[in-house]
């Protein structure tokens, strides 16, 4: 501040002191000083400070201001990292704790947010110094509205600090964006024609008005005058001008006339005082006269005079409700100079003055009394969640208005209340209660092909099951001794409306159990003949066994799976038998080396089980003897081993069966001649022996199923929480099941039982549970449904009301039965008629005339005739016609009738007559007449004036109407209705979903219209109609798609390990009308659904079988020694592997092709004494792991020893371990989850999902299972798991509701709806929801009758030329049809007789209204407009937010030139509406003519308008140049330059003026018949008219002008330079690509030395080249080309071979390749 204190002080001193230069030094100088010691105050700023952290909570012990809240403080250096306290100053830190308010939860009930109101929206732009305005407003300015938040306490509105309001709730926000909307500135319509002149001669005036369509809005432009003048002078007057008029005024203020005695005069009151004292003397006399009478009448007739006389005092006109007093009114008569001016009253001529004065009724307004108390509320309890109750309280009508007076206030007032105290009860809660589950059904589920639908029998799976939903009463705490009698209360249903909250479901899906059936093995071999009990030996009866076991655990027990032990009797039983195990070799007798010798058995003790057992329990059973052998010598012949026997041919023996065993042995080695043993003939070399030879009598033990449990009363009752169930008294026993039992031959049936072994047989008796009785529970009767309204307005039809009850458990065991009656109904009372309330009119009081002193100065006024005003009582009637309150009236009855009425007190000379009676009625249509009459009245009977019917008719006549009527159709068909009840069977038995037809034969309707002669709606009774036709239809029923049954499943895809098995169904039919849809078909063949299951096959279901060894076939014969090379066959069969052996042959594919045994070998047949081996073995296992340097082995046994100087061959065969060839690796394979598997009962639900374990080898071929289990491989996976199949449920629909009432009281568009609901949308596969979830039908066409008023009459001042005055119309009957089109048709006013009188919803109905007749120079305002359409702010289509509004106007209208000074303002006035639409404004160009044209401004709908559009975007409408365009054929251009007419070009000069036009050249394009085709330049005199020197030829010559008249190149001259760019660019492509072609081909062309092919060229053979490169290229290329082929040769000949085929020539037909074969052959 020194600083720059001194540096402006020295620079004044040095101002006037030193030269420029120096000040310039100086100054420089003193700023590096000033940058110095602020650089020096910078450095000195502390480094340490202290800082805060934010302020913690109010902690306190009490709630409020004592409070202490702490925060964090610390140093800090000024880069901001912590330090010690010490750096900083100790003298400025800042405290840490500070009192504070401390809020508790109940401060939330004292303070709260107090929020301002929003400012004044601001625009950013002045709040953002950065920010600018935008230049042209298009949608509206952004700004900002702000506003005061502050926590104050609620009770008084103290301010409180913030932190208090914030520990509930945040602070609201303090500003927030808003939009300043752009000025909208007046829109006006376009102004109306010139309307006629003012005057019919002399000078008068025109006017033309326009209207005001849309106000003009946020400081927009004001609204422009409304009204143009025009002077018009339709032709001189012949005589004098009329200058004045008579005018009368508005009439004047009702005022009651001054008391009778004010007025009089003294003579005049001496004789009123005389006449008044001997009307009192008369009146004296009557009373007294009427006293007598009195006296003498009965205390009745007293009685009713007294009635009669308190209903007369109501009556009068001064009622309880409305003091009518009748006053007079005047107004004032004026003669107006047509300037406006007031002259003497004497200046207009006029034979008779207009009335001045009218009888009225004092004004008053409405007058109530106070309001009444609050009624108590309309809820008697508690319920804060609950609805509010109501209260209600009232005022009373003390005066009602008469006279025009302010109209009375609402007398009625409701508020919501909550009753407050502490003796409320709280409310009765009520909640949803459900019945107990249906049983589960599974046979909705099913579609409509399913074969199940026929018997429904062991149905299981997913199903459906429903319950009904109820409302009742919550119970709540009570007395124990009320709780039995509440109970029963709790669970009466009420109605449904009482219970909040949704409503629980009423379906749902359900499973039923699917029985698993038993599940038995294959039948085990049969056994041993053994006793039937080892225990007791002593029956000689024996039996053999076969047995089978459950392979599962059925759902219902094992009581019910086949018979699982079957039974043969035999002969010879033993328990215990010797099993041979093997034999020991052959020792040859006498301890020699060959020859005969025997061979010891190796047994073992086993059981009739077959397991093995002591030994000493066979010490009866007779032991194998030793087997008879022989050991070859070396010349004797050599026999192999015995097969294994084969296996029985027959299961048992019979009289023509008998089981047979064989085996055979083979020739290994002929004897040497004559010297060993022989080799047995072939007989010899197979044996047979009988097998099964027990009998074909198989017994087995049957069982029947078992029977009802029956209660045991001998065995004790189990547990009591076993029998109580729900509540029952009865408790749960234990009872008896009984079964048949019976011993079965089978294929014969029973037999008696001692066939069958005791000790198998089966229990006939089991102990069992008894199921628990369950009694039907029903809850009580509900209320009786309510019956109809108190009261009806007519008709006589017997209303019922019902009640029901609901079944919440149905019986079971035995139980209790439901009740059959679960709805009552009875009729309702007969309901009284409905109290409605009327209006009661009295008789109209005598006619009160205008005070005589006030009309008697009129002229030909009488003082006791003329208009005057009479007045009535009204009072409130019940229908019933009892009194009633008028505040009744006021809310339930029509308007009231008017009070007082015009009258017209008959003067003596006046004729007086009756009102007109109504038309007589006609007796038929088009015959005879109606008549209607009037009478005369009193004294005018006898006047000869009355008595002319031509003034006073006395009848009136008209023809009775010809009526003809004629019905027709109209609107449209109704939707096909089925018959009421359509609750039908289904096919097969079945329901049909939701158990309501759907489909079917119906019925659809057409409303009939029925019109009378002049094309008027009449009832359609007059037609003989009923009010519609009806036709039959036909709703189309749903289809399900149709599939095919499931195919048998397919043979599992592999013969060993883990395969496949499928099987699919087929799509015979696509659903429609809504059917249930398909399944998800294949993606491939979209006709199929397939199925697809893991299987596993036994790797040894299937065996290669070898018969034994032929004979050998030596083919290099020694026939000496029979021996040398030589062949054997055998046969190999595949065999179906049975737990007996293998069984049937089956094809070759089945068994394992690698397991194949040999069928033929090549060997060496033994010669005598040679060395003779067994068959080899089998190979020994590889070690594991596998190892190329591991081996196996395999052994041959010698069976004949060598001779002398002979040797065997090695008896032992070694080979490697090959990894995948002879040693293998095993491992578990786990196939993939197959589909979800149901059972075959059910539809959906719960199944399984299974996979299969596969033993695979390390080669990847499936071996068998224990492969893998004699390795002890882990099995750690699941192989079945639950799983859920989708249920297909069907769309259910509620039952229909009931037809609404007519959408339309009357008129054309009546219908009658009627509804449902979905109750189970579709799931699955189920059947979709129809579409129609509502239905229609037309209602009867009645005609639509209503109140029209007619136009308002022209308005007429009475007596005057202008002034106020009067406009009248009436009320009509029209009738119409209701569809809004035209106003209707005029009818007779009876048939609107039962409307309430009301026009468009008004009951207040006015037929006359005060109005102005201008007089002749007056200027006025015009009647107002019609309001406006509704509009909207809009910008671009879319609203804006600001409201919609419309706007009416009223235009001025002048007819004195010199008036027109003295006008008022035009007026116009704006109110906000709904619904209103957007409107768009943009400006419209005519053409131009010469340098000008038309521009307005047009709304979106087509309006031509005043304002709207923005004025900176208003085309220029006059485009005249400066300077003026002065050159021979210039013209001035839109863009307002000098240009050239059509068919010149500008030539400009330097500065870019135009200098010269000059012709450009025309191109004439020749036509047909034109024969000069050459191109000429011409001069064309006028380019746009045709010459008319060339007559015919208009419009064939085309000017091509590339300048426009600006001077600028036309747009067709630049195209025309870019196709020429174009064409060029083309034909050098051309060009390239024409040499490229033939340099490919020329390569591509093979040399006739490689394969022989020639090109064939497409003329004359022969290559032709576009362009000289290409032949030098072509030889280059060639040479190159033969080179690469010569190593590719064979493989470009299979590349080429496919193309060059079709092109190679040939001898008898050399034809070259086609075009596009040849194309093809270069791309290739």
């Amino acid at each position: 501040m020194w600083l720059a204190g001194g540096l402006q002080g020295t620079l004044g001193v040095w101002r006037g002191a030193l030269p420029p230069l120096w000040r310039l030094a100086a100054l420089l100088l003193l700023l590096g000083v000033w940058e110095v010691k602020t650089q020096a105050e910078e450095d000195t700023k502390p480094v340490y400070v202290w800082q805060t952290g934010p302020w913690g909570r109010c902690m306190g012990s009490e709630c409020g201001p004592g409070g202490r809240q702490s925060r964090a403080v610390w140093c800090a250096h000024s880069e901001g990292w912590t330090t010690l306290h010490t750096n900083c100053d100790e003298a400025l830190r800042p405290d840490n704790q500070q009192s504070c308010f401390h809020v508790c939860d109940w401060h939330k009930e004292l303070y709260d947010w107090q929020l301002g109101a929003w400012n004044q929206c601001v625009p950013v732009s002045m709040r953002s110094p950065g920010v600018q305005r935008p230049a042209v407003c298009t949608r509206g300015e952004e700004g900002i509205q702000t506003r005061e938040v502050g926590c104050v306490q609620k009770a008084d509105g103290v301010p409180a600090e913030d932190a208090i309001c914030e520990y509930f709730e945040p602070k609201p926000r303090l500003e927030q964006a808003c939009l300043i909307p752009c000025p909208r500135d007046c829109v006006v319509s376009q102004f109306t024609p010139w309307n006629a002149c003012s005057k019919t001669c002399g000078t008068g005036l025109q006017n033309r008005i326009r209207f005001v369509l849309a106000p003009p809005l946020f400081g927009g432009s004001a609204c422009p005058n409304l009204t143009e003048f025009q002077t018009c002078q339709p032709g001189a007057c012949q005589g004098k001008e009329s200058l004045y008029s008579l005018r009368v005024g508005s009439w004047g203020l009702c005022s009651v006339p001054l008391q009778r005695q004010a007025r009089q005069t003294p003579e005049k009151g001496k004789k009123r005082q005389k006449k008044a004292k001997n009307k009192e003397r008369v009146r004296e006399k009557v009373r007294e006269r009427m006293r007598d009478k009195g006296r003498v009448k009965d205390p009745e007739t007293r009685e009713l005079i007294k009635k009669k006389r308190i209903r007369n005092r109501q009556n009068r006109q001064g009622g309880k409700f409305w003091d009518l007093q009748v006053g007079y009114q005047t107004r004032e008569v004026t003669c107006v100079h047509k300037s406006g001016d007031t002259e003497a009253l004497s200046l207009c001529s006029q034979d008779t003055l207009p009335v001045t004065y009218q009888a009225c009724v004092m004004t008053k307004d409405c007058e109530v009394s106070e309001w009444s108390d609050w009624s108590a509320c309309s809820k008697d309890c508690y319920d804060l969640n609950g609805p509010k109750g109501e209260r209600v309280r009232n005022r009373r009508v003390r005066q009602f208005p008469v006279g025009g007076g302010a109209e009375c206030p609402d007398v009625e007032e409701k508020e919501p209340c909550t009753p407050q105290g502490d003796g409320v009860p709280p409310c009765v809660v009520y909640n949803w209660k459900t019945t107990e589950w249906s049983e589960c059904r599974v046979d909705t589920l099913l579609s409509q092909q399913d074969r199940r639908r026929g018997n429904q029998t062991g149905l299981c799976g997913g199903g459906v099951q429903n319950r009904e939903v109820y409302c009742v009463q919550a119970p709540s705490d009570m007395p124990s001794n009320l709780s039995a009698l509440k109970s029963k209360e709790a669970s009466r249903p009420v109605d449904s409306d009482l219970c909040l909250g949704m409503a629980p479901s009423t379906t749902q899906l359900c499973n039923m159990a699917c029985p698993v059936e038993c599940d038995v093995s294959s039948w085990s071999a049969w056994g041993p003949c053994t006793f039937e009990n080892c225990q007791d030996q002593a029956a000689k009866k024996g039996f053999k066994l076969r047995k089978r076991r459950i392979a599962n655990e059925p759902t219902a027990g094992t009581g019910n799976c086949l018979h699982l032990v079957e039974a043969i009797p035999c002969d010879d039983p033993s328990c215990y038998d010797w099993l041979l195990v093997r034999l020991e070799e052959c020792v040859p007798d006498n301890e020699k080396e060959c020859g005969p010798g025997t061979q010891v058995p190796q047994v073992q003790c086993i059981n009739s089980d077959g397991e093995y057992v002591d030994r000493q329990l066979c010490r009866d059973a007779i032991l194998p003897m030793p087997v008879v052998c022989e050991v070859p010598c070396p010349k004797d012949c050599v026999l192999s081993p015995w097969t294994s026997w084969s296996q029985c041919s027959h299961t048992c023996s019979g009289k023509n069966t008998e089981g047979k065993q064989t085996r055979a042995r083979s020739i290994l080695a002929y004897n040497a001649g004559q010297g060993g043993v022989q080799c047995p003939n072939i007989s010899a070399l197979q044996e047979a022996r009988s097998c099964n030879e027990h009998p074909c009598t198989v017994y087995h033990w049957q069982t029947g199923p078992w029977g009802q449990c029956i209660e045991d009363t001998s065995i004790p009752a189990p547990n009591s929480s076993l029998g109580q169930s729900r509540g029952d008294d009865a408790t749960c026993s234990v009872g008896m099941q009984t079964r048949k039992v019976i011993c079965v031959r089978v294929n014969v049936g029973q037999v008696p039982p001692k066939k069958c072994p005791e000790s198998l047989r089966p229990d006939t008796v089991r102990p069992c549970l008894l199921p628990c009785k369950r009694d039907c529970i029903v809850t009580p009767y509900s209320e009786w449904s309510p019956c109809p309204a108190a009261c009806q307005a007519g008709g006589n039809t017997k209303r019922k009301q019902s009640r029901k009850r609901l079944i919440i458990q149905p019986p079971a065991n035995g139980g209790q039965d439901c009740p059959e009656v679960l709805t009552q109904e009875r009729d309702c009372d007969a309901p009284s008629l409905c109290q409605g309330f009327r209006w009661k009119t009295h008789k109209w009081r005598r006619c009160q005339l205008v005070p005589w002193s006030v009309r008697q100065d009129s002229p030909g006024a009488q003082e006791t005739c003329g208009p005057g005003l009479q007045a009535r009582a009204i009072s409130c009637r019940k229908q019933d016609g009892g009194q009633s309150d008028v505040g009744s009236c006021l809310k339930f009855a029509s308007s009231m009738p008017p009070l007082t009425q015009p009258c017209q007190l008959p003067c003596q000379d006046d004729c007086q007559m009756t009102s007109w009676s109504k038309f007589s009625s006609c007796t038929a249509d088009c015959v005879g007449v109606k008549t209607r009459k009037r009478m005369l009245v009193g004294k005018s009977k006898k006047r000869d004036q009355c008595k002319n019917n031509q003034v006073y008719p006395l009848s009136e006549t008209q023809y009775c109407p010809c009526n003809k009527y004629n019905a027709q159709p109209v609107g449209n068909w109704s939707d096909c209705i089925l018959p009421e009840g359509g609750r039908v069977e289904g096919q097969l038995g079945m329901k049909v979903q939701g158990d309501i037809k759907e489909c079917g034969q119906g019925y659809r309707y057409q409303a009939m219209v029925c019109y009378d002669q002049d094309n008027r709606l009449v009832e359609t009774s007059r037609c003989n109609s009923h009010g519609y036709i009806e036709e039959a239809c036909i709703i189309p029923c749903p289809s399900d798609c149709k599939l095919s049954e499931w195919s048998n499943w397919s043979r599992c895809s592999k013969s060993c390990g883990s395969g496949v098995k499928v099987r699919s169904k087929w799509l015979r039919e696509k659903p429609y009308n809504g059917g249930r849809p398909c399944p998800k078909l294949d993606h491939v063949n979209q006709a199929q659904v397939y199925e697809v299951v893991p299987c596993l096959s036994d790797c040894g279901q299937y065996v290669w079988v070898a018969e034994p060894w032929s004979v050998w076939k030596v083919s290099n014969v020694d026939l000496k020694e029979n021996c040398g090379e030589g062949v054997q066959t055998r046969k190999v069969r595949c065999m179906q592997n049975t737990i007996d052996g293998p069984s049937d042959q089956v094809d070759d594919y089945l068994c394992d092709p690698e397991e194949m045994p040999l069928g033929a070998r090549d060997s060496h047949l033994p010669c005598p004494e040679d060395c003779v081996l067994s068959d080899w073995g089998d190979w020994s296992p590889c070690p594991l792991p596998c190892n190329s340097n591991s081996s196996r082995e395999r052994l041959a046994s010698p069976i004949r020893l060598p001779g002398e100087g002979k040797q065997c061959p090695p008896t032992t065969e070694t080979a490697p371990c090959k990894l995948n060839s002879n040693c293998f690796y095993y491992s578990y394979n786990i196939t993939d989850w197959s589909t979800c598997q149901l059972s075959e009962r059910a539809v959906c639900g719960s199944g399984i999902k299974t996979r299969m374990l596969d033993c695979v080898r390390s080669d990847g071929k499936s071996v068998d299972l224990t492969l893998c289990e004699k390795l002890g491989l882990e099995r750690k996976w699941q192989m079945n798991v639950s799983c859920v199949v989708e249920c297909p449920v069907n769309c259910q629909l509620s039952d229909w509701s009931p037809w609404s009432e007519c959408t339309h009281t009357c008129g054309l568009a009546g219908k009658l709806w009627r509804r449902r609901t979905v109750l189970q949308a579709p799931q699955g596969d189920g059947r979709p929801c129809p579409p129609q979830m509502e239905q229609w039908k037309p209602c009867p066409v009645r005609p639509c009758y209503r109140w029209r008023y007619s136009p308002w009459s022209q308005c007429t001042s009475e007596g005057a030329r202008c002034g106020e005055g009067l406009r009248f119309r009436n009320v009509s009957c029209f009738v119409s049809d209701g569809e809004g089109r035209g106003e209707g048709s005029l009818v007779d006013d009876e048939l609107c007789g039962d409307l309430e009188p009301s026009v468009d919803g008004d009951k207040q109905i006015t037929l006359e209204e005060a109005c102005t007749v201008p007089c002749p120079g007056e200027c006025y305002l015009t009647d107002w407009t019609e309001w406006s359409p509704c509009q909207l702010s809009c910008v671009g289509g879319d609203d804006l937010g600001f409201g919609s509004v419309q706007v009416r106007s009223r235009a001025v209208l002048a007819q004195e030139p010199e008036n027109l000074m003295q006008c008022p303002e035009p007026e116009w006035e704006a109110r906000p509406c709904t619904e209103g639409q957007c409107y768009d404004y943009k400006w419209m160009t005519g053409a131009w003519r010469a340098s000008s044209r038309q521009v307005w401004c047009q709304r979106s709908d087509g309006l031509n308008v005043t304002g709207g559009c923005p004025m900176t975007a208003q085309p220029i409408a006059d485009r005249s140049c400066d300077p003026a365009c002065n050159k021979l054929r210039s013209i001035c251009t839109e863009a307002g330059v000098c240009g050239c007419e059509e068919g010149y070009t500008e030539v400009m000069s330097s500065d870019g003026e135009l200098d010269q036009c000059t012709v450009i050249p025309v191109l004439e394009i020749p036509t047909a018949g034109d024969n000069r085709a050459d191109v000429k330049t011409i001069r064309a005199v006028s380019p746009t008219q045709p010459s008319s020197s060339q007559p015919g030829r208009a419009g064939r010559t085309w000017f091509l002008q590339p300048f426009s008249p600006d001077g600028k190149l036309k747009t067709w001259v630049y195209g025309v330079a870019a196709g020429a760019f174009v064409l060029v660019v083309f034909i050098v492509s051309m060009t390239y690509l024409a040499c490229v072609v033939c340099s490919r081909r020329s390569k591509s062309t093979p040399s006739s030395s490689t394969d022989g092919e020639l090109w064939a060229e497409y003329d004359s053979y022969t290559v032709t080249y576009t362009c000289p490169e290409c032949q030098q290229q072509e030889q280059q290329d060639t040479e190159q080309q033969n080179q690469l082929l010569q190593h590719e040769q064979g493989d470009q000949e299979k590349q080429y071979q496919p193309l060059h085929n079709p092109h190679q020539q040939s001898p008898i037909n050399n034809q070259p390749p086609s075009p596009q074969e040849h194309v093809e052959t270069i791309i290739a």
